[in-house]
Parts: C-alpha cells; sequence; structure tokens
C-alpha cells in the first residue's frame, strides 16, 4: 500500500512510496539503523538531514535555496547636461521631475493638493487639430492589447543632441502631414532632433515652436500620411477612469503601461532652466518613468486625454534617476490641443494672464499681489498691490501657484470672477484674460 512520506528539504509530502511490508507499521523505524527510513525511500533521491547544517557558513543553508536567475539591466542613454537638481517636497517628503531619459529633467516644484476641488472642470476653447476636427484615426475598443496596437504606430521616440549632450523623450503625431506633440523639456537645449518611429524608421525633425509656460513644444518631420492620433477631451474625465502610458520610458520604445486617473486639477510646476511650467495636471498611477515625457496618456478607448510630463519621485534609482512610484502627471489635452493649434498656425502661442505679479513668498491661503500691470485686466478692474486673491470661479486658491495654475487651464479671452481680501473685507470682481506670446 502507498503512504505519504517527508521528502528532500525544503519538503514536499510523497505519496508514491509503496510499503514493502504490509504487516508492519511504516512509522515505526529501525532506530538503530544507519538510515531508519530506508525501506521507504525512493530510489534516484538524495536526502538529507535539513537542519544537519555547518552553522559557521556565510550561508549555512545554501545548499536548500532555488537559484535565482539573474537579468541584465538595458543600456542607458547618454545624460543630457544641464540640468538642476529636484527640490524635495517638504510636505510629503517627494521630489517632482520632468521626465527626460537620460538626465532628470530638471529642478521642480509641487504643491499640496488644493483644499477644495471645483464642482466641475472648466471647459476649455480650443482648435481642432485635424483639417476637419474630426478624429483622423478611429479609436481603438475594447482591451488595452487593443488601445496599444492602434495607438503604437502615432507614438515616436524624440532623440535630441546639441551642446554635446544628448537626451531621448517621447511624443506622438498629431496631425497626418508630420506635426508631433511633444514635451518643451524634452526638445530644450538641443539643435539636433531626430525621430524614431513605431517600425524603426527615423527621419529629421525640426521645432515650430514652443511654451515653456505649459511645457509644450511642436516638432514636425517631412512626411505625409502618418497615422495620426484621435484627440478626445480632459474635460469629461473622472478619478477612476482607465489611463494608458505609451512612450520611451530609459529609451525602451514601445513601452505600454496602464492604471487609472488617480486624481484631477493637481497643481503641478515643472521644469529646468528658464521658465516654470505651471499644469493643472492629471495625476496617474499609469507607471511614467524618465524617457516617458511628452508622450500620451490615453483612455480606454485609444483617445489622447493628456500628454506625461512629470513624476513624483521618493528619491533618485539606478544611474541617478527617480523611477515611477505610481504618482505620474500629464498636461490635460484640452489645454495643449489649443497651445498646439495655435503653434502650428502663428509658430507661436498665447498665455492667459490676469495682469498682476505674485508674491511668492506669501504662504496662504490666497495670492498675494505684488504689483499690478499697467494696462491690464487686473488694474481695470482695481486690484492693488497688497490684495490676496483668495478664489477664482468659486474654486479656493491655496496659494500663488494654485492661482497661476488655475489661470492658465483656461484661455484669453475668457471671463473670470476673482475673490479678493483687501483690509478685511471680501469684495468679487470680474475680468476678462488678457493674452501673453510666449
Amino acid at each position: 500500500m502507498a503512504h505519504s512520506v517527508w521528502a528532500e528539504w525544503p519538503g514536499t509530502w510523497r505519496s508514491d512510496v509503496t510499503e514493502t511490508n504490509p504487516e508492519r507499521d511504516p512509522y515505526a523505524p529501525n532506530v538503530g539503523a544507519t538510515d531508519p527510513y530506508a525501506a521507504y525511500r525512493q530510489p534516484g533521491y538524495s536526502y538529507t538531514d535539513p537542519y544537519a547544517v555547518d552553522p559557521y557558513a556565510a550561508d549555512p543553508y545554501a545548499a536548500y535555496r532555488t537559484p535565482q536567475p539573474t537579468t541584465a539591466m538595458p543600456a542607458q542613454p547618454q545624460p543630457r547636461s544641464g540640468r538642476g537638481g529636484t527640490l524635495a517636497l517638504a510636505s510629503v517628503g517627494l521630489a517632482l521631475t520632468a521626465l527626460v531619459a537620460g538626465s532628470i529633467g530638471g529642478a521642480v516644484g509641487f504643491t499640496a493638493a488644493r483644499l477644495s476641488q471645483p464642482d466641475a472642470v472648466t471647459s476649455v476653447v480650443s482648435v481642432p487639430i485635424g483639417a476637419t476636427g474630426e478624429p483622423i484615426s478611429p479609436p481603438a475598443g475594447g482591451s488595452i492589447a487593443a488601445v496599444a496596437a492602434a495607438l503604437q504606430p502615432s507614438v515616436v521616440q524624440v532623440n535630441v543632441a546639441g551642446n554635446g549632450a544628448a537626451g531621448t523623450g517621447s511624443g506622438f503625431i498629431i496631425r497626418e502631414d508630420g506635426y508631433i506633440l511633444t514635451n518643451n523639456h524634452v526638445t530644450a537645449n538641443g539643435s539636433d532632433i531626430t525621430v524614431t518611429f513605431n517600425d524603426g524608421r527615423t527621419s529629421s525633425a525640426r521645432l515650430i515652436g514652443d511654451n515653456p509656460g505649459y511645457d509644450l513644444a511642436v516638432i514636425k518631420v517631412d512626411e505625409t500620411d502618418l497615422p495620426a492620433v484621435t484627440l478626445g477631451s480632459s474635460g469629461a474625465l473622472q478619478v477612476g477612469d482607465t489611463a494608458i502610458a505609451l512612450g520611451s520610458p530609459l529609451g525602451l520604445q514601445g513601452t505600454v503601461t496602464s492604471g487609472i486617473v488617480s486624481a484631477l486639477n493637481r497643481p503641478v510646476t515643472a521644469g529646468g532652466q528658464g521658465e516654470l511650467a505651471f499644469i493643472n495636471a492629471i495625476q496617474t498611477d499609469a507607471a511614467i518613468n524618465p524617457g516617458n515625457s511628452g508622450g500620451p496618456l490615453v483612455d480606454g478607448n485609444g483617445a489622447v486625454i493628456g500628454i506625461n510630463s512629470a513624476i513624483a519621485s521618493l528619491g533618485v534609482g539606478q544611474g541617478g534617476q527617480p523611477g515611477s512610484i505610481g504618482l505620474g502627471f500629464a498636461i490635460p489635452i484640452d489645454t495643449a490641443s489649443r497651445i498646439a493649434s495655435e503653434i502650428i498656425a502663428t509658430g507661436t502661442s498665447e498665455t492667459p494672464i490676469i495682469g498682476v505679479s505674485l508674491d511668492r513668498g506669501f504662504s496662504g491661503p490666497g495670492a498675494r499681489v505684488a504689483g499690478v500691470t499697467d494696462g491690464g485686466p487686473a488694474a481695470a478692474a482695481g486690484l492693488r498691490e497688497g490684495d490676496v486673491i483668495t478664489q477664482l470661479n468659486g474654486a479656493l486658491v491655496v496659494n500663488s501657484t494654485d492661482l497661476i495654475v488655475d489661470v492658465r487651464s483656461l484661455a484669453p479671452g475668457e471671463q473670470v470672477t476673482l475673490t479678493v481680501e483687501r483690509d478685511g473685507q471680501v469684495r468679487e470682481v470680474t475680468l476678462v484674460l488678457d493674452a501673453q506670446e510666449s
């Protein structure tokens, strides 16, 4: 008959050992024998006492460990020079970093979540990218695999070189005649731009225009009949919606990661040398890393909802670069499409302003006016130095960054209502946003 016995370390119960003497108790061994269980062991197995180890060995249990495979790490792109370090987040111990592969994409800051979210996401007036305003390529349906298959031909790797350094980012085709949208921090400080398509082809690209304040840039290749993306609507997003990121993290082209929209309207500043970008960001837990910058964040139908631009990081990883901890930030496509359309049409774009300078040292709550621009909207509305702006269109303003982000999520020509405190008195003023060219 068959019995289960404890086999070799770390131990498995075997039920295929045949008892040779049914008359005796199989668990009553000959304790005087060298191997009291010899009668029950199956030939071909090696049996050792798992507890008979050398306690003085470096690893006394080495003989019983399962060998672990080793994997070589991929080569890293050459770092781009001229970028500053990251700023620590005093409140939560994080750093926010722009995402250029091969470099830490610049010294950046991050503000805490708003004390109160607006009741609805403000719609942004945008000019369609396509000539007719209709989607140029049909949206993917169903699974993440279907989204990836539909979008990969429209996503490119952007390789930038110049000034003795090089870096790699991502971008995506927004018009079939060769226009590609990416981040300003991907193309900044680089005179030689090359695009690598999903099929391995490469093509030289030229910079059409950029807006550092939004961290956006448009480049163009001299090709036609390219597969353009479908643009979605970031204004219709809800927390929990599907979010899929595509791009070239660490130069690994064709990478797809997925998650959800984990928060909306995060006030984020990003950038390095020169002007900071202020982003009313989409937050996602889809893994994005250095090199994802400029690549698309898409919804479950494959429509672009944002442009991956920054990540929060607890520290730096291999090669001194930060890595994903599930807190990534994307520029909403409603804002990005307006900027891109203006750049394509005119080579420049407009940034909405209220016509004040702000006291960045004022910790809030609210944003304190440090100066008023003569002839600007704020001056016409009667704002003065020392006024504290506490709300924009009914949404609380935490600090100056919060106000700038809120204003830049709108468009020049839109009317806004400000709640202002002065000498203990609260009043509301209405003004029309002016435009400042990038």
